[in-house]
């Protein structure tokens, strides 16, 4: 069966990140893609110019919209804005029962403008984490969840997986590309299991949306496959589209990975 897939998130009009990385995402990986749109975006690969959150009732009555007619197989949760938000979508996938959440808790843009709002950062703490299945922050999101210091090496980011799982998901996926060394260093920890899963870095400026599509692709895989499975099954698709995104070229910034890596001709 071809999963249904819904992602919660803002837009990118150049189509790297957002919803519509994850839509692409979706595709690569072989589900059905649903959206639903919390904040529109006017950014390009330079970086965010602005955005129109949308209200929290709106938002609702999409969410509402899919899960009423559509069988929905996982959700991704990805720019939420601001705290109203944050409490809309948790109160609609309690009520129907979402299942396979993965949070991609974003507060940054890569090109370093702000898409959360101070006082969301809670709302997403207390609201969205606990409902995850998977949470998936790098270094700078895991911090501000945790209102503390970044981890200085691989005991400081295995100590902080720790403490963010008790905040209430089933697992944590601490992304580790903010961390300085030859390799990307990521750490997975589910109250048993800790397991780490390390790529080479790759040489490109081109990794707008990296963030959003590693989340995507874990929410893609979970209906048909094991937590553990999904997730370096996701890290490798992830690593072949940021090997591949330089064939493409789209801006003059931070641009987008490829994608469809396996599928166009190079």
């Amino acid at each position: 069966m071809i999963a249904n897939v819904l992602s919660i998130a803002g837009t990118d009009p150049t189509g790297g990140a957002g919803i519509q990385a994850d839509l692409k995402t979706f595709s690569a990986l072989g589900a059905y893609g649903m959206t639903v749109v919390t904040a529109v975006v006017a950014q390009n690969t330079q970086g965010v110019r602005a955005f129109e959150a949308l209200s929290p009732s709106f938002i609702t009555a999409q969410i509402d919209a899919v899960f009423d007619d559509v069988r929905v197989d996982a959700v991704k949760i990805g720019m939420v804005a601001n705290a109203g938000i944050a409490e809309a979508i948790a109160a609609a996938l309690q009520r129907h029962e979402a299942r396979h959440v993965v949070l991609d808790p974003v507060m940054i843009a890569k090109s370093g403008d702000r898409l959360l709002s101070e006082d969301a950062v809670a709302a997403v703490r207390e609201r969205l984490v606990p409902l995850a299945e998977i949470v998936t922050p790098n270094l700078p999101e895991a911090a501000a969840l945790l209102d503390a210091a970044e981890p200085a090496d691989l005991a400081g980011a295995i100590e902080m997986a720790r403490t963010l799982k008790m905040l209430g998901p089933a697992s944590v996926f601490l992304k580790g590309g903010h961390a300085e060394g030859p390799e990307s260093i990521d750490v997975y920890f589910d109250g048993e299991t800790m397991e780490t899963f390390r790529a080479a870095r790759i040489a490109t400026k081109n990794t707008h949306g990296t963030g959003c599509t590693l989340s995507a692709a874990i929410a893609a895989l979970l209906p048909s496959m094991p937590r553990l499975e999904a997730v370096g099954r996701a890290k490798t698709y992830l690593t072949g589209a940021l090997a591949a995104a330089d064939d493409l070229d789209v801006g003059s910034g931070h641009g987008p990975l490829h994608h469809f890596f396996d599928m166009w001709e190079r």
